[in-house]
């Protein structure tokens, strides 16, 4: 049988990989604490299941009170313009596939795997550092607000996007809902909602797409039946239900942002920027400080294209918080 030609595309790398930081430094004081992706290191509390999630395949029925809770959370009038997704990252990789190929415009420099999955399935690609740059495209990639950068363009901006218009919307939960475009979609556009970063709970694996119905239709016919776990559907729905968690994660976040925001100010960071749920600094020596980090047994993200730059999550505790401090004095 033969098999579709695909563009090779370097591999992306991310942050997260314990196991890899702990081969190279052995000697590390353990727990380590991992600042190196932007998930809420203090998760949205698990109940206990029933047995049946767990043996059965998902139903219609489950899925369908999932894809409410979520229309609800993200101020979505029709929840038939909402489809779930085994986390976002999938969605990433699926709508390169579903566009004939184009000249697409990602808005950078931001999360690699947005131009790495375009490009991979032949499309020609382009980083831009401006949404004004991107008008000519045929398709128009931008996530709002940026990873790692935090910059936040408001949705009456992106509404002027001629082409296919793709807004990542991972890190927008924890900010007012006005700063999305779910709930006023344009026409021609995608919204993608990630559910693990601000509840917590990347390994779930939990997305949405949010789009026009013939749009939603085609993702979801590609995704194929059963594509959310049961637990996934359990998980999601009551955690999208619960306001006042949400709200409660993000005083804290808020507060925890500015702590954080304090220590590496006077470790010798200038703050670029961030989100609730992360913060990018510019560092004289970002090799130095991760090093140092690292033999303190704290994993912090760097980035190859910036190398002064040094993105930090937000520690879970007090005590995470006085080992950074530490280690940053």
């Amino acid at each position: 049988m033969p098999i579709t030609e695909v563009t090779t595309v370097k591999p992306v790398a991310h942050g997260g990989d314990l196991s890899a930081v702990r081969r190279c430094y052995p000697d590390a004081p353990e727990p380590w604490i991992d600042l190196s992706t932007g998930i809420n290191a203090v998760p949205y509390p698990v109940a206990d299941l029933p047995t049946e999630i767990w043996s059965r395949l998902p139903t219609r029925q489950q899925e369908q009170a999932l894809i409410e809770a979520a229309a609800h959370r993200y101020g979505v009038r029709d929840p038939a313009t909402i489809v779930a997704a085994p986390g976002t990252q999938a969605l990433i990789q699926l709508l390169p596939r579903l566009v004939s190929r184009s000249r697409v415009a990602v808005v950078g420099p931001t999360y690699d795997e947005h131009e790495a999955c375009w490009a991979r399935q032949g499309h020609e690609v382009g980083v831009v550092t401006s949404f004004d740059d991107a008008a000519n495209a045929d398709v128009v990639v931008i996530v709002n607000p940026n990873n790692p950068t935090g910059r936040l363009l408001p949705p009456a901006a992106l509404r002027r996007s001629k082409g296919l218009l793709v807004v990542d919307e991972a890190f927008v939960d924890l900010l007012p809902r006005e700063a999305s475009l779910a709930g006023r979609l344009p026409a021609n556009t995608i919204v993608l909602r990630s559910f693990g970063k601000a509840y917590g709970l990347a390994g779930v694996r939990l997305g949405f797409a949010i789009a026009e119905r013939p749009i939603v239709d085609r993702i979801r016919d590609e995704l194929g039946p059963w594509a959310v776990s049961g637990p996934a559907l359990k998980i999601g729905r009551r955690a999208l239900g619960n306001s006042a968690w949400l709200q409660a994660a993000a005083t804290r976040l808020a507060t925890d942002r500015r702590t954080l925001d304090a220590l590496l100010v006077s470790a010798g960071c200038e703050i670029l920027g961030g989100t609730p749920l992360f913060c990018l600094a510019r560092h004289a020596d970002a090799a130095g400080l991760a090093d140092r980090l690292a033999r303190q047994g704290i994993h912090v993200r760097r980035f190859a294209g910036e190398p002064q730059w040094v993105r930090f999550g937000l520690p879970e505790s007090a005590i995470e918080f006085s080992r950074v401090a530490a280690a940053l004095a």
